[in-house]
């Protein structure tokens, strides 16, 4: 009992200085309120090293004998779909939403151990790579290499990754939500898949905004549970333009979100009558909105509403 309280204890004092700790050097005065000063030019970070055996070796420790036990003490996991990555061979481009820092966590630890230890994630420069112990953790846990939301020159692009053959992680709405539903989607990963011709594997995720939104350090108490669900490849069509795939990986991810909310035959015959409900959620309030992603998802799958929130 007493080694039970130790432990509680030391995860307790752990959230609070993950509450409290300055993370980063990003002032504290918002942008709008400080002086204009020119831009300078963005740093080159060299993530090769990350993805050779030595560093390798080093994540999979870190994933498997320590990220993997703390997140299945924080929280509760749901994975469907993984049968589909059955008829694939590989690299392919993995697009999910983005609501928490937990999703990049909870995707890599739900993808098979084959896939897991042949996959990287694009990862903003500007916040996972403005302080050097941040850009080496993410490196070396999460496999990450910076990419640079502001069109900057980084030392590596994510074609060369995908040209090594390795498997991608890509958020298309470029940052986490700020009230858990669906962005609108940017073009990178579309324009990947279309030059390099490599299928595109939607990801959808739910819990993670109600877990961790932006703004916390740390999971809610009592295990909240999560889901993660993959879907079908989307393969790029002889000729088919970044623009005109872009919806197509969104749609994929909607669907996905319905299938997690409903059922499975439900959220088909919805997607093949193109009646898919909006993953952008209600034209409601903000509380409105807030409120309905914050709910906990049920620990019993089969236990969900029986039809999906419309507009």
């Amino acid at each position: 009992m007493g080694v039970v309280k130790g432990i509680k204890g030391g995860v307790d004092d752990v959230r609070t200085v993950a509450r409290g700790w300055r993370w980063g050097r990003r002032p504290l005065v918002p942008r709008s309120a400080e002086p204009f000063v020119p831009r300078h030019q963005a740093r080159v970070f060299e993530t090769d090293w990350a993805r050779r055996p030595g560093g390798q070796a080093v994540r999979e420790v870190a994933q498997k004998g320590v990220l993997e036990p703390l997140l299945r003490s924080q929280v509760r996991r749901r994975v469907e779909g993984l049968d589909v990555l059955a008829r694939l061979d590989g690299p392919v481009i993995f697009a999910a939403n983005h609501a928490s820092h937990l999703d990049t966590p909870l995707i890599l630890l739900a993808l098979p151990d084959e896939w897991r230890r042949r996959t990287a994630v694009a990862a903003a420069a500007d916040y996972f790579f403005d302080t050097w112990w941040r850009a080496v953790g993410s490196a070396v846990v999460f496999n990450t290499f910076p990419i640079d939301r502001r069109g900057g020159t980084m030392a590596t692009t994510p074609g060369e990754v995908l040209d090594d053959g390795w498997s991608l992680v890509i958020y298309p709405e470029g940052t986490r939500s700020k009230d858990g539903w669906l962005g609108r989607f940017q073009l990178g990963a579309a324009y990947l898949a279309t030059q390099h011709q490599v299928p595109v594997v939607p990801i959808a995720h739910r819990g993670t905004f109600a877990a961790m939104p932006r703004g916390q350090g740390w999971p809610g108490r009592g295990r909240p549970q999560l889901s993660v669900r993959f879907g079908e490849p989307i393969h790029p069509l002889p000729g088919q333009s970044p623009r005109d795939l872009a919806p197509r990986i969104r749609a994929g991810v909607a669907a996905l979100l319905d299938e997690d909310r409903t059922t499975w035959w439900d959220a088909r015959r919805r997607h093949a009558a193109g009646e898919t409900p909006d993953p952008s959620g209600p034209p409601a309030a903000d509380w409105r909105r807030l409120w309905e992603q914050t709910a906990p998802l049920p620990t019993d799958p089969d236990h969900r509403p029986r039809r999906p929130w419309r507009r």
